[in-house]
């Protein structure tokens, strides 16, 4: 079993820049492939970007330039740096692990482990 906490949400202006943080327990978490996603009010929650166990980098494309996601296998954490912020950008993220470590993911049902989630809010 894995947790994760997620944390670094806030209220940030347009042109703002945030970094997340996902802490995960467990001695497995170099193995994993860790996912970010994002929900709305009112919307289903979508891909933001992958971290694969061997740092492979995979984005949504509304994020691709902006948005970085990095891991520290040290602290069990991984990252979400975003920058260049956009009222779109908007939604509760969320952490997720995935057992498999490699591969491209972006459905919800390719993790096993979701963390609890951190509001995001980008003012205009």
């Amino acid at each position: 079993q894995v947790q994760l906490v997620e944390s670094g949400g806030g209220l940030v202006q347009a042109g703002g820049s945030l970094r997340l943080s996902c802490a995960a327990s467990g001695r497995t978490f170099s193995t994993y492939a860790m996912g970010w996603f994002r929900q709305a009010p009112g919307k289903e929650r979508e891909f933001v970007g992958r971290i694969t166990r061997i740092s492979g980098t995979y984005y949504a494309d509304s994020v691709k330039g902006r948005f970085t996601i990095s891991r520290d296998n040290a602290k069990n954490t991984v990252y979400l740096q975003m920058n260049s912020l956009e009222p779109e950008d908007t939604a509760v993220y969320f952490c997720a692990a995935d057992r498999s470590g490699l591969g491209v993911r972006t459905g919800v049902v390719g993790y096993d482990y979701w963390g609890q989630g951190t509001q995001v809010t980008v003012s205009s």
